[in-house]
């Protein structure tokens, strides 16, 4: 018996990475999955590999940040399965540039897509779990970058940070519905995934050189985390071991947010 079975779960922003690892985890522990993805194949491919493994899952391809979307998307869930248990809000648009080289039209871009799609999937997942009494469960993404000043990474860090925030508010407002709302921090992930790696070079290719230099190794555990290292925290936050955790973070980095910012792991004293 898994710990998410009979549970319905929608999943937004289901890449090769973190998001795909997240929903086989659920599917292993007995939930039905909706995957969501801005585009339709990558949402049919992780699908197809959540089926195939012999989960139960469907794709409701589109914009976070397109409201009919999301309504048709809580629809769908609902249609097939009659309830939604579980929101976790993945999606993220990834754009690395600073205060000084970023345009308005691409901070706007970034902002709206990251913290404008939480809202939107927060709002209409909860107003169908108060609706059926579901005492649901909705982890939002964020990323160290939201809880420090990493420079040249303006629109991403704005956004996740909002998120902590707004993990806090709705998760006091909807708590007498009995709703948790948490927000899951991973960090730099060691990608082991084909197709991740291939997307990871593809996207480097078009972005070119960033303007700040980063030691993503820099963790004080000694590597970074793999996704099947945040798959059990995840779980942990869906399901009824954290019935009484909301309106916090969970932080799986490997020490990053801890580190004290003048201490280099690598030195060993």
């Amino acid at each position: 018996m898994g710990k998410l079975d009979g549970r319905v779960a929608i999943i937004t922003g289901v890449g090769p990475n973190i998001g795909r690892a997240v929903a086989r985890a659920f599917a292993m522990e007995g939930a039905r999955i909706a995957i969501n993805h801005h585009r339709a194949e990558m949402a049919q491919r992780t699908v197809d590999i959540i089926n195939r493994e012999g989960g139960d899952a469907i794709a409701v391809p589109g914009g976070i940040t397109d409201e009919e979307h999301v309504r048709s998307a809580v629809r769908a869930a609902t249609d097939r399965w009659g309830r939604v248990d579980i929101l976790v809000n993945n999606a993220a648009h990834v754009n690395p540039k600073g205060v000084l080289d970023m345009s308005y039209a691409e901070f706007k871009a970034q902002v709206e897509g990251m913290l404008h799609g939480t809202f939107l999937y927060a709002k209409y997942a909860a107003l169908d779990m108060v609706e059926r009494g579901v005492r649901g469960s909705i982890i939002n993404v964020v990323t160290c970058a939201a809880w420090q000043g990493e420079p040249g990474n303006i629109g991403y860090t704005t956004a996740k940070s909002g998120i902590v925030n707004f993990t806090r508010s709705a998760a006091m407002e909807l708590a007498r519905h009995g709703i948790r709302v948490n927000s899951f921090t991973p960090t730099a992930t060691e990608v082991d995934d084909e197709e991740a790696l291939a997307l990871r070079r593809a996207r480097a290719g078009t972005r070119g050189a960033r303007k700040f230099t980063m030691d993503y190794d820099a963790i004080p555990l000694g590597r970074k985390p793999r996704t099947s290292d945040y798959t059990p925290g995840f779980i942990y936050l869906a399901s009824d071991d954290s019935a009484m955790v909301t309106g916090t973070n969970l932080s799986v980095d490997g020490g990053v947010l801890a580190k004290y910012w003048a201490w280099s792991p690598s030195t060993g004293a």
